[in-house]
């Protein structure tokens, strides 16, 4: 299954860093607890499956002592239990999440940065624990999947688990149409050979060579088209919270029939001037007309698009 890229994720990072942020804040908060430094680590990854149960995102948790060496091994979340316990007595004195907590009372999130133990973008949330006299106990630390953090956020959780089998019905889909075009591309070998017959013969028939042209015509819109579906939704990941994914893809659909149509309308046209005949030119220049016509709307769509979504952003922007 095709995954977001870091840029997607840095993006959509950018769009709800305050949304994050506060809640990630709100989870420490009701989490930390000084008591927790004197837990065993059964009770520690008990506590963190019960925080999991609400925010399947957090992927990690550990406990750093006042100097910042870690005080316990790595508490794996629910969903990431394939990665095996470690870190007991790393120094992370010189990470961000215990720099930005040192000389901080509040709760600092970091940046997205990629993570040694899972190879992917995720955040890091810290807070510094005191003890009743206001000296430092240690911090506790908690990683959380930015990935996951986002799909949380936009309520995208559910579809995750959905998105493979899309992806297969179009995968059976596009192999069809590759399949049709593999069919049309033997077709117009049949007429290759009948051409080169009728050449051979001396045959005076200056229609036949547009049936190998209509063939490779349609083979090349086929293909274009399984090869636009196979890219848009088996290949690459698509955000369809976001209208410039779908901006892309109907973008994409409309010019490869744009393509096909125009060319339709060319050999029409051509085929009426070899017959000296004009039935048919009138339909080709009305085809012609048409193409030319979805073209332009397919220009102010764009443009709106584009103009829409630079709107909401800046909207977005403002309110935060």
């Amino acid at each position: 299954m095709s995954k977001m890229s870091h840029i997607n994720v840095i993006e959509k990072y950018d769009e709800h860093r305050r949304s994050i942020f506060h809640l990630l804040s709100s989870i420490i908060s009701c989490f930390a607890d000084i008591k927790m430094f004197d837990q065993s680590q059964q009770e520690l990854a008990e506590q963190l499956n019960s925080l999991c149960d609400y925010y399947p995102f957090i992927s990690l948790l550990y406990l750093l002592d006042e100097q910042g060496k870690q005080s316990c091994m790595n508490v794996p979340g629910r969903y990431f239990k394939d990665k095996r316990k470690m870190g007991h007595g790393t120094d992370r004195s010189k990470r961000p999440y215990y720099l930005m907590a040192v000389d901080n009372d509040a709760i600092v999130v970091t940046e997205p940065y990629l993570s040694s133990v899972r190879r992917e973008l995720c955040l890091s949330a810290s807070i510094k624990l005191c003890n009743e006299d206001g000296t430092t106990k240690g911090f506790l630390v908690l990683d959380v999947d930015l990935s996951s953090i986002l799909s949380f956020l936009t309520g995208d959780s559910k579809r995750v688990y959905f998105e493979p089998y899309f992806k297969i019905i179009y995968a059976v889909i596009v192999l069809g149409l590759f399949c049709v075009s593999l069919l049309l591309l033997y077709l117009a070998s049949r007429e290759c050979w009948i051409v080169l017959q009728a050449l051979i013969s001396s045959s005076e028939d200056k229609l036949l060579p547009f049936g190998v042209v209509i063939y490779l015509t349609l083979a090349l819109a086929i293909f274009d088209l399984a090869k636009t579906t196979l890219e848009e939704e088996v290949l690459l990941y698509k955000d369809i919270l976001r209208h410039s994914s779908t901006r892309r893809t109907i973008t994409r659909f409309i010019a490869a029939i744009i393509i096909a149509v125009s060319i339709e309308a060319l050999l029409m046209i051509f085929k009426s001037a070899l017959q000296e005949s004009s039935d048919h030119i009138l339909q080709g220049v009305a085809i012609i007309l048409a193409a030319g016509f979805l073209l332009f709307c397919l220009a102010i769509y764009v443009y709106l698009g584009s103009k829409a979504e630079v709107l909401l952003i800046n909207n977005k922007t403002n309110k935060e």
